[in-house]
Parts: C-alpha cells; structure tokens; sequence
C-alpha cells in the first residue's frame, strides 16, 4: 500500500508542477523515479523515455503507468496514473475559472512570462544529464538526420520517430 501512496504521490507532484505539459514534466518524473524514489537506473529512465516518445499520446501519462506498473502492476500503473492526471485536472479547473475572473491583470501576463524561462532551463538540464549516456557518432548521425527531416525537409516528426525505429530494428541489432 505504501507503494501505491508514493507511485500516486510521486507523479501527482510532476502533473501538479509540470507546467507547459508532458516534454516539460520529463525532468520531474526523472527526479521522482529516479533520484527521490530510485524506482528506475538513469539507464532505464532513458528506455523508457525513448519509448514513450516511440508510442503515441502524452509522454508524462505513459511514463507514469509504466514506472507505476513496474513498481506494483496493474495497481501501481492506476496509481501512478491516476497521480499524474487527477491533481493536474483539479487544479486546472479551478485555475482557469480565476484564469477568465483575471486574464487582462498585468500580473497574470507576468507571470506567464516568468514561468517560460523557468521551463526551458529545465529542459536544457535534461538533455544535459541524458547527453553522456545517448552521445556516440550513431546517435549524432541519427540526430542529425532527423533535425534536417523536421526542420528542412518538413517531414512530421510522427514519421521522423517512426524512421527510426525501423532504423534501428534492421541496422542497430
């Protein structure tokens, strides 16, 4: 039962905090599985990770119920779902009704402002604990391939993903 409350507890402080949404929440889910909780290797936070971005729907939700399910099955998959979403929906509901009350205040602008540095930094120190594991000339190479099919050719990074994995199940075995 104890695991259930931390699983629920866990991601309910990622989906409270997350702001921006699931590539924003990445860095708190690794902080609470793998360095407040250590349900998860910083070797396997970063499976995961890539497979959550392999799958469709919101990576933070998928992430959630699988570190839950790996904790304590199907309980620990609700658990740590249910912590990821019902918090955050909560919230969000009370916030946008003071959100309409207040949307034109000076303050809520600044406020808006202030949190988007806040968010980047966060992303940027991801990359920068998950760099050293993923860095050698395949994942440059295959990085590369993949900034130039978004940015330049305008491919969708759906098809980018999907690329990849198939890359990799025929040359990376």
């Amino acid at each position: 039962m104890r695991a259930l409350w931390d699983l629920f507890l866990g991601m309910a402080r990622v989906g409270v905090l997350g702001y921006g949404g699931g590539p924003s929440s990445i860095p708190l889910v690794k902080i609470e599985a793998v360095d407040n909780f250590g349900w998860l290797s910083a070797d396997e936070f970063v499976e995961v990770l890539a497979l959550g971005n392999a799958l469709p729907g919101p990576i933070a939700t998928k992430m959630a119920a699988f570190i839950g399910y790996r904790v304590a099955g199907i309980p620990g998959a609700t658990a740590g779902l249910l912590g990821m979403v019902l918090p955050s929906v909560i919230a969000m509901l009370v916030l946008y009704r003071a959100f309409l009350a207040f949307r034109h205040h000076p303050a809520v602008g600044g406020m808006l402002q202030a949190i988007r540095p806040v968010v980047i930094v966060l992303l940027a120190l991801l990359i920068w604990d998950l760099l050293p594991r993923g860095l050698n000339w395949t994942a440059l190479a295959i990085g590369g391939v993949s900034l130039a099919l978004i940015k330049l050719a305008g491919v969708h990074p759906a098809l980018v993903v999907a690329g990849a994995l198939v890359f990799g199940a025929l040359a990376l075995r």
